[in-house]
């Protein structure tokens, strides 16, 4: 990223804001191990000299690959550079909808003309081999119900309060929120794309100072992350987690300094550290466990597919406080989630 580092650096408020622009939006094509262009490149330090306007740097790059087709079928840089200025246009603008077509919209922007399914819900089954996984792959979304479980996730979200929430418990509940719509898988390709740049428009929504440098720097331990927060292997003592994932939004909204490494996600890495641990720390340490918190698991004995809301109406108490006793339960690996909010399950370790 050294290619924009005098405009983050030494540059004027402007430039510095569209450096830090087209470092996400070339940065994220890193999750799908794409590279751009020295064309495009220099095409955005133009616009962040003010010298021309976005719509020219895609005019140009869309001039560019006309005259210039690729031949190799294997060569994605063409996806990587329109994509990019796609990016870096998205996240100029001021305006943004809290909504799923807002989310469906954004995908077809950035590939309209690439994929011929851009903005189109997928009506096929996939599965993704993850190198974090070893080869294995997230458990997605059928695509018979990808709508519903789409609309059902951000209708939550959108009913959620955050009153009396601290920092940190508000970051999870976002994050909550992000990994849930990755999981659905909705497109055929460019969901992690898309959720990140979803995802940044919404942060700023909060009055987050959303660092995208992060993004730029850390896009593929971020796809990694969502992996690992929906992928469960019981037979192997490995389960979703989104402690990854928090870790990542923890630097990027908190200005926190927690150290990312990939290879850690690697569920060979994990399965005989982190998440023995923390099972060990959890269920033999004789944690001391309050009321709620009893309350909550006898629930999921008796219920192992009820919902925060249901138990919230259960025990006459709001529903903040139900995520934040569940958030704690996960952390001390006494409660796992198996599947998505609306058709997964509970499991007690």
């Amino acid at each position: 990223m050294n290619d924009f580092e005098k405009y983050l650096i030494q540059g004027e408020p402007e430039q510095k804001e569209k450096g830090q622009i087209w470092q996400t939006a070339i940065g994220l094509q890193d999750v799908d191990g794409l590279k751009p262009s020295a064309y495009l490149i220099e095409n955005a330090k133009q616009n962040i000299e003010g010298n021309i306007t976005i719509d020219e740097v895609k005019y140009r790059i869309n001039s560019y690959y006309k005259q210039k087709p690729t031949k190799d079928p294997n060569d994605r840089t063409e996806e990587a550079d329109k994509v990019s200025a796609r990016i870096a246009e998205i996240l100029s603008e001021k305006t943004f909808t809290f909504s799923p077509i807002e989310y469906i919209n954004i995908h077809k922007r950035l590939f309209e003309d690439i994929y011929d399914f851009a903005g189109k819900i997928r009506d096929y089954n996939i599965s993704k081999a993850e190198w974090v996984l070893k080869g294995e792959s997230v458990l997605y979304a059928s695509s018979r119900n990808l709508r519903d479980a789409l609309e059902h996730d951000f209708r939550e979200e959108k009913n959620f309060s955050y009153k009396g929430l601290n920092s940190r418990e508000k970051v999870e509940h976002i994050v909550r929120f992000i990994s849930n719509i990755w999981q659905a898988h909705v497109f055929g390709e460019g969901n992690t794309r898309t959720t990140a740049v979803f995802a940044i428009k919404y942060l700023r929504t909060f009055g987050f100072e959303v660092n995208d440098d992060i993004f730029a720097e850390e896009a593929y331990y971020f796809r990694n992350s969502l992996v690992r927060a929906n992928y469960n292997d019981f037979k192997h003592n490995i389960y979703a987690t989104n402690e990854y994932l928090n870790k990542f939004f923890y630097n990027l909204l908190l200005g926190e300094k927690n150290i990312l490494k990939s290879r850690e996600l690697r569920v060979d890495y994990i399965g005989n550290h982190t998440i023995n641990a923390g099972v060990n720390a959890g269920v033999n340490a004789g944690v001391k466990l309050t009321k709620n918190e009893l309350k909550i698991i006898d629930l999921i004995k008796k219920n192992n597919i009820i919902s925060q809301s249901e138990i919230a109406k259960r025990m006459k108490i709001n529903k903040s406080t139900v995520f934040r006793n569940i958030a704690k339960l996960k952390s001390l690996g006494i409660l796992a989630r198996e599947g998505s909010d609306k058709t997964g399950k509970w499991i007690i370790l």
